[in-house]
C-alpha cells in the first residue's frame, strides 16, 4: 500500500473517531441534561418538604405536618412501578428517544404546577388532593426516566468504558438536587425563612416549566442508540417486553431489585430526608440544613464520574462492596458526630456518607444495565429498578420519621441504611463480574 494511501486511510480513521467521540459527548450532554431537569423538579419536594408539611396539611405539631409531607412524597413513588411497566415497555418496543423525550415533558409540567397550587389555608382539603395528583403524575413519569437514559447510555458506551460513562447519569442526578438544594438555600438567605415559608417556595418548582423545555428539546433531536437500531433491523425487538422479561430473566431482575435496595434507601436519605432531620431533630437552622445538604450532595456529584473510571478500571464489585461496607459500619457514628451541632462536622460527616455512595454509584449504574440483553433491557430494568425504589426509598423519609417518632432515638434511621446496605452487600457477593464485557443480545 503506497504512503499516500495510508495517510489517507489514517487520516480517515482519525476523523470517523473524532466524529464518534463528539457524538458520544453529545449523547451524554442531552441525555445528562434531561436528567437533570428530570431530578431537578423530583428532588424539590424532598427539599423543601417541611415547608410543603405547613402548607399543603392541617396539623399543629410540625412533626405530624413533615409525616403527612413525606406521605405524599411516597405516594409519588407508588405511581413510579406504573410509569415503569408503561414507559418501560414502550422503550422496549418504540424506542429509548422518544420515551425520554416524553417523561421528562410530563415531569416538569406537574412540578410547575405544584408552584401554582392554593393552599390548604385557602381552599382547604382540595389543596391537599391536588398536591397529590401532582405528585403522583409525577412519580408516573419517574418510572420512565433512571431506567431509560442508564439504558441509552449504557448502549451508546464504549465497552471499555461504561462505567464512565453510564455513572454521568447519576452525576447529574446528584447535581439536579445540588442546583435545588442550592437554590433553595440562596433564597432562603435573601428572602429569610418567613417569606420562603410565606411564597417563596414556589419559585424553585416555577423554575421547572423553562427547564423542562429546554430538556425537551436537546431530548427531541437525539437519535436512537445503535444497540436499538441494530435490534429493529434484525428483527430481534419484542412485542411483548415485560412478559419476556419476567418469564425468562429472574435472575437478572432479582439481582437488579438487591442492587437498588442501598442504592435507593442512600440517595433518599442523602437527598430528602437530610434536610428536615437537620432542622428539625438536630435542630440546626434551616438555612444551616440546606447548606450542609448541599455541601454533601456536591461532594457525590464531584465523585462518583473517579468512581465510574475505577469500576472500569478494577471492576463494578469491589466499588459496590465497598460502598456497602462503609454503610454498614458507619451510618450510625456519621449522624451521632451530626448531632455535636456543629456545622463543620455535620458537613464532613455528610461528605462521608456522599463517598459511600458514589462508590457504589459509580459501578451500578453500568452493572444494572449489563444484566439484560438489548431486547428487554429498558423493561427489565424499570420492572427490577421501579419497583425497588419504591418499596425502599420511597419510603425512606417517611420511615425515618417514624423511627425517630417511636423509638425516641433520633439516630434510629441509621439501622434502617445499614440494613439496606447490608441486604445490597450479601446480592453483589453472589452476582458475577460484568465489567469489559460486550452488552447482552
Amino acid at each position: 500500500m503506497t504512503q499516500p494511501v495510508q495517510e489517507s486511510l489514517d487520516r480517515m480513521a482519525s476523523q470517523e473517531e473524532a466524529s464518534g467521540s463528539r457524538k458520544l459527548r453529545k449523547v451524554l450532554l442531552a441525555t445528562g441534561i434531561g436528567h437533570f431537569v428530570e431530578w431537578f423538579d423530583f428532588g424539590l419536594y424532598g427539599t423543601l418538604a417541611a415547608i410543603i408539611g405547613l402548607q399543603f396539611f392541617q396539623a399543629g405539631n410540625p412533626s405530624v405536618a413533615l409525616l403527612s409531607s413525606f406521605a405524599v412524597f411516597g405516594a409519588g413513588f407508588v405511581m413510579r412501578p406504573l410509569g415503569g411497566l408503561f414507559f418501560g415497555s414502550l422503550g422496549d418496543r418504540k424506542g429509548r428517544q422518544k420515551v425520554l423525550a416524553t417523561v421528562i415533558l410530563l415531569t416538569s409540567g406537574a412540578t410547575f404546577v405544584m408552584g401554582l397550587l392554593p393552599t390548604y389555608h385557602q381552599i382547604g382539603i382540595t389543596a391537599t388532593v391536588l398536591l397529590v395528583i401532582t405528585r403522583l403524575v409525577q412519580g408516573f413519569a419517574a418510572g420512565g426516566e433512571s431506567s431509560g437514559a442508564t439504558t441509552y447510555l449504557a448502549e451508546y458506551a464504549p465497552m471499555a468504558r461504561r462505567g464512565y460513562f453510564t455513572c454521568w447519569i447519576d452525576n447529574f442526578g446528584f447535581m439536579a438536587f445540588v442546583a435545588g438544594s442550592g437554590l433553595v438555600f440562596l433564597l432562603t438567605a435573601t428572602l429569610g425563612e418567613s417569606t420562603m415559608n410565606d411564597w417563596g417556595w414556589r419559585i424553585p418548582f416555577l423554575i421547572a416549566g423553562p427547564l423542562g423545555w429546554v430538556g425537551l428539546y436537546l431530548r427531541k433531536h437525539l437519535e436512537d442508540s445503535p444497540e436499538f437500531v441494530d435490534a429493529m433491523k434484525n428483527g430481534q425487538t419484542e412485542t411483548a417486553p415485560l412478559r419476556k422479561a419476567v418469564t425468562t430473566a429472574w435472575a437478572a431482575l432479582l439481582f437488579c431489585v438487591g442492587f437498588v435496595v442501598i442504592k435507593a434507601v442512600g440517595h433518599w436519605t442523602l437527598q430528602t430526608f437530610m434536610p428536615s432531620y437537620l432542622s428539625t431533630e438536630l435542630h440546626f437552622s434551616r438555612l444551616n440544613a440546606y447548606a450542609i445538604t448541599t455541601i454533601g450532595l456536591f461532594s457525590v456529584a464531584v465523585l462518583v464520574p473517579f468512581m465510574g473510571y475505577l469500576s472500569d478500571k478494577y471492576g463494578r464489585k469491589p466499588l459496590m462492596l465497598t460502598g456497602c461496607a462503609g454503610f454498614i459500619l458507619l451510618s450510625y457514628p456519621a449522624m451521632m458526630v451530626m448531632a455535636n451541632g456543629d456545622v463543620l462536622s455535620a458537613v464532613l460527616a455528610m461528605v462521608m456518607l456522599g463517598a459511600f455512595i458514589a462508590a457504589f454509584d459509580g459501578a451500578c449504574t453500568a452493572a444494572m444495565a449489563e444484566l439484560f440483553p438489548t431486547r428487554i433491557r429498558y423493561g427489565g430494568l424499570s420492572i427490577a429498578y421501579n419497583f425497588a425504589v419504591a418499596f425502599f426509598g420511597g419510603i425512606t423519609p417517611w420511615f425515618s420519621v417514624w423511627l425517630i417518632t417511636n423509638t425516641g432515638d433520633k439516630f434510629s434511621p441509621a439501622y434502617y441504611v445499614m440494613g439496606a446496605a447490608l441486604i445490597t452487600f450479601l446480592t453483589v457477593m453472589r452476582a458475577r463480574e460484568t465489567a469489559g464485557k460486550p452488552l447482552k443480545r
